[in-house]
């Protein structure tokens, strides 16, 4: 019973983030068919500016996640080395994901 309010925590706060998501991106399909329907069309912004937000926000989290998570390597019973075991990827895989987006900006940046 214990694990159960963990368990439903979660889930709540993930269909809250997907939820609001979804919101999101259905508010912009209807300003999209409001714009054609007077025979406008939505202007593209040329901006690369989108790869580099998101890495940071991304890498931030995934830092956060891993100095919280690092701790449990003490109290784990196990001997890993540096205290980093499989709890760490939930960490470790935001973390790389944004330094990856950080890069791809840089990498990909026209001049």
């Amino acid at each position: 019973m214990n694990d159960l309010f963990p368990c439903l925590g979660t889930v709540a706060a993930l269909a809250i983030i997907f939820g609001f998501l979804a919101f999101l991106r259905f508010m912009n399909y209807k300003e999209t068919i409001a714009l054609a329907e007077k025979g406008l069309s939505r202007p593209e912004v040329k901006s690369s500016k989108g790869l580099l937000r998101w890495g940071i926000v991304t890498a931030s989290i995934g830092f956060a996640l891993s100095l919280g998570l690092y701790p449990i390597g003490f109290d784990s019973g196990y001997d890993y080395p540096l205290h980093l075991g499989p709890w760490m990827l939930g960490g470790f895989v935001p973390l790389f994901l944004g330094i990856g987006l950080v890069l791809l900006h840089y990498l990909t940046e026209r001049e």
